[in-house]
């Protein structure tokens, strides 16, 4: 069984938690989240220390204490310095750019795709070939990240697609 939550967590410095019976909300220099509060799981606010505890002995409880130990960790250290995932594409002509708020993406179709990123996420093109997507909130960079490489998916025979920087694709042999 897992023993991180019996050590609270320190908050870093210009960034202030308050904690309500509905839920937790968490403002620094970069902005502000705002988690909905677990059942089963008690948050206390100890000066410069967020403690979390488990209500009762259910399964439940202790999963989401778990849980919301690593949530609020994450929202403290988005506020604090933002989350950032990079992308790459690897293909011949495969290359993406900014139009105003919206990225237009080069991947080999015959038609341009466009992807509008939500509110509270910033994406960034520092070559052709790179993408850069950041924000407070690690769950929604994660899944905006997700959303633009699923737009073509690195294939297995040539390695061509929109691909994480640093992820490896296994490569398959060509039919002979």
């Amino acid at each position: 069984m897992s023993r991180l939550t019996e050590r609270s967590l320190a908050i870093p410095k210009g960034v202030d938690v308050q904690i309500t019976d509905i839920e937790i909300s968490v403002k620094g220099p970069n902005g502000q989240l705002k988690q909905a509060r677990a059942d089963g799981v008690e948050v206390n606010l100890n000066g410069e220390e967020v403690s979390i505890r488990t209500i009762g002995e259910t399964r439940q409880a202790r999963a989401m204490t778990g849980t919301m130990q690593a949530l609020l960790r994450n929202m403290m250290a988005g506020v604090s310095t933002k989350w950032e995932k990079r992308l790459e594409l690897q293909g011949v002509g495969y290359r993406a750019q900014l139009q105003g708020k919206k990225l237009v993406l080069q991947l080999g179709f015959s038609h341009p795709v466009e992807f509008t990123p939500p509110e509270n996420i910033e994406i960034a093109t520092p070559t052709p070939t790179e993408i850069v997507v950041s924000g407070v909130d690690r769950q929604l960079v994660g899944q905006v990240a997700a959303d633009i490489r699923s737009k073509r998916p690195p294939e297995p025979y040539k390695g061509k697609g929109v691909r994480y920087v640093g992820e490896y694709v296994k490569r398959k042999e060509s039919k002979k």
